[in-house]
């Protein structure tokens, strides 16, 4: 009897702690939810400290776990620790310039993309003062920038005197330009006698060093008299003796001591103050044609461009040239049209190839070698498009204006595009000191 009792006893033990174990087991469901855990906590209590924002034991997805650097976080939904990114600091130039293209209309923006010559606006040949006609015609034309050629120039103090009134008058300061190589193209040693420099080509044997320093003397001449801008130096090798357009005009007749000289210029230039132009992109110095009067041709292949007439382009880019200035110079292994209308030269190769990102500028489009081709608004549209951010001299300024307008209303120019180029002319102009960001 006894161990009957017994028996029973051990049994209802038994039979209890069994229940309690199922009962654990139960707690959880088949969806993995947790169910209620006695933690000698009653739910009241565990509701009022999260009321009370007091401290919790848990670890949140987000929060930093002691032994995590303070650069590192927990990535919620994988649970792993990942740096936090850090913030890129401000471009100053680049906020002022985003916060300035907000500001302008599009046609502001169209209008800083030409330069001109005084003359095509005012409609008075060889205009010289800035009166009451300029004033108008900056008001109704607010362009990037002139250029002056010696009918513009009377004397040192009336040219000085004409630029310093043209930046007065205009709303964005001006690029004010002139072709001063030294030599036969030289607008102020023609007037003014301002400078004795000789044509690039009789300085070949004083290496770098002449070349450096004819850019000072250049540069001080045009910064005493009012100028900024610089179309030079050319880059241009005079590889073709039957070339006239070139000739003594280039550094040299050979590729890599043009590309040292011409690199020794852009810093001399740079140096000055002045921005500076390498000219005509991909190179006229083997042509047979002037593109002044005709239609001139490149008839070599890419790869020898590259090997060759590349060269002094590559080095003053790399020395820092502000421009590259187009030649209307067909390559008809890249493409049928000039390089000024050629997407192929320009944004392929000269931007994507040769890296420049500074401002490319077309030689004049007056020049017969466009003028007498293409028709002014196919000109204007076609150059923008192939990646020209500077158009100059127009042979007609409204319609240039009109046919840009035109082409970004009908999506044939994106707003980008135009934004873009009226970026790198305000940032050229930002640092030459024209234009003050913190003003």
């Amino acid at each position: 009897m006894k161990h009957c009792k017994a028996i029973l006893i051990f049994i209802l033990i038994f039979g209890v702690a069994l229940l309690f174990a199922c009962s654990d087991e139960n707690d959880y469901s088949e969806a993995g939810e947790p169910g209620v855990v006695e933690t000698g906590i009653e739910a009241e209590d565990v509701q009022s400290a999260i009321e009370a924002d007091e401290p919790s034991t848990i670890i949140e997805p987000d929060s930093e776990p002691d032994n995590i650097d303070g650069d590192e976080t927990i990535d919620g939904s994988e649970g792993e620790y990942v740096h936090e990114e850090e913030e890129e600091p401000v471009d100053p130039v680049a906020e002022f310039i985003a916060e300035m293209l907000e500001t302008m209309t599009l046609y502001e923006k169209i209008c800083q993309m030409i330069i001109v010559a005084l003359d095509s606006i005012t409609g008075v040949a060889g205009t010289t003062i800035a009166g009451e006609i300029t004033q108008a015609a900056l008001e109704k034309y607010p362009v990037g920038g002139v250029i002056h050629f010696p009918p513009n120039i009377a004397s040192s103090e009336q040219i000085t005197l004409l630029n310093s009134n043209l930046q007065e008058l205009s709303n964005i300061p001006l690029l004010i330009a002139v072709d001063e190589e030294g030599g036969r193209v030289a607008r102020l040693r023609q007037k003014l006698q301002a400078h004795s420099v000789r044509a690039m080509l009789s300085y070949e044997d004083g290496g770098e060093e002449a070349a450096f320093d004819n850019a000072v003397i250049l540069s001080d001449a045009l910064r005493v008299h009012g100028f900024n801008t610089n179309f030079a130096p050319v880059a241009d090798v005079w590889s073709n003796p039957a070339n006239t357009v070139i000739g003594d005009r280039a550094y040299s007749r050979d590729f890599n001591t043009a590309a040292e000289l011409v690199a020794a210029a852009v810093r001399g230039f740079r140096e000055s103050n002045i921005a500076c132009s390498l000219k005509h992109f991909p190179g006229h110095g083997n042509t047979r044609e002037d593109s002044h009067h005709r239609t001139a041709y490149v008839n070599r292949s890419l790869d020898e461009l590259r090997e060759e007439e590349f060269l002094p382009f590559i080095a003053g880019i790399e020395a820092g040239a502000d421009m590259v200035m187009t030649g209307h110079l067909i390559v008809p292994e890249a493409d049928e049209l000039p390089a000024t209308l050629s997407k192929v030269l320009l944004t392929d190769i000269l931007r994507g190839e040769l890296g420049f990102d500074g401002v490319i500028i077309t030689d004049s489009l007056a020049m017969n070698a466009v003028s007498r081709h293409f028709d002014v608004s196919f000109v204007a549209v076609t150059a923008v498009n192939a990646g020209v951010d500077i158009i100059l001299m127009p042979v007609d300024v409204e319609a240039t204006i009109t046919a840009l307008l035109d082409a970004v209303k009908d999506g044939e120019i994106s707003w980008n595009r135009i934004d873009e180029s009226v970026s790198r002319i305000l940032q050229l102009k930002i640092s030459l000191g024209l234009i003050d960001i913190t003003a």
